[in-house]
């Protein structure tokens, strides 16, 4: 585990419990629910053991009941729904036990992702499939640019109120350094409106996403700052009609447990036709320049 915890996860579980038994809002999960059905309908074969890790609802399951012989879903919090109730941070699995691993909207809110990644790699079995979707570093940027830019207006200071999401970049690297082969990283802007901001914070609490970063005020934010944040998120992010835009960034992952069976980079050197004469063009060193010219 790292030594800095971004999450308090302890509150991020009771927030989660509590927007399911009130209704979790499904209006993200469920496109992100289409999409893997896609994704996963250019694989051409059926996996013998699936594993759902963590997504909020039960929406993913008729997906992996179509291409796996054995689907099962593991809950972070208590689920009627789910086979059993397992941390992403610590999962109870078999090295070697899996052959699909999928997680919709979950990930982006543990502490240590590397380790994440590094047990679902270990927990598939040679040429198994992990493919997930998480939240990206500009979900939420207008949100977060409005109430910092309001705490720093009315109180003088700011307090962390949106959670730090992570780079396309940096996710790319974690699932190479997690030992993934044949890697694929892409993300999407999804722009949700709302009349106001204040919409937009009851959607994210009833997500459970409200504020559950370790360093969090303890104090609830000032009323003053809540109204400031809402007329600059008007006065920067509204469109001509007047609804205001709400970025999530859904960031796609996908990774092979390595087998010998798979494509792999040709060695350096070992091409046996040129470039040059495929493309129907001169081949041009590397101590010439374009026209024939020597540097």
């Amino acid at each position: 585990m790292p030594e800095h915890h971004v999450f308090d996860r302890a509150l991020y579980r009771r927030r989660l419990s509590a927007a399911l038994d009130a209704g979790y809002p499904d209006f993200l999960l469920a496109r992100c629910v289409a999409d893997l059905d896609e994704r996963l309908s250019a694989v051409l074969r059926r996996f013998e053991r699936a594993i759902d890790l963590g997504t909020p609802l039960p929406l993913a399951e008729p997906v992996l009941q179509a291409r796996a012989n054995d689907p099962l879903r593991m809950a972070e919090v208590p689920d009627t729904d789910a086979a059993l109730v397992g941390d992403l941070e610590a999962l109870p699995f078999a090295a070697e036990s899996l052959d699909l691993a999928a997680s919709l909207l979950a990930l982006h809110a543990v502490n240590d992702l590397p380790g994440a990644l590094i047990q679902i790699k270990r927990a598939l079995r040679p040429d198994g499939l992990f493919i997930a979707c998480l939240l990206g570093g500009q979900s939420l940027t207008e949100l977060r640019q409005s109430l910092l830019a309001a705490e720093v207006e009315v109180a003088g200071g700011a307090s962390p109120r949106v959670a730090p999401f992570a780079d396309l970049r940096d996710l790319g690297g974690l699932l190479q350094r997690a030992g993934f082969a044949l890697p694929v990283i892409d993300s999407e802007s999804v722009t949700v409106r709302y009349g106001d901001m204040f919409g937009l914070l009851r959607d994210l609490r009833a997500m459970g996403w409200a504020n559950a970063l370790t360093e969090r005020s303890r104090k609830p934010l000032r009323r003053g700052v809540l109204l400031r944040a809402a007329e600059l998120y008007a006065e920067r992010f509204a469109d001509p009609d007047g609804r205001l835009r709400a970025t999530f960034e859904i960031v796609w992952l996908s990774g092979w447990a390595p087998h010998e069976s798979q494509q792999k980079p040709l060695r350096p050197g070992s091409a046996k036709a040129r470039l040059a004469d495929a493309l129907g063009v001169a081949e041009i060193g590397t101590g010439d320049k374009a026209g024939g010219e020597k540097p």
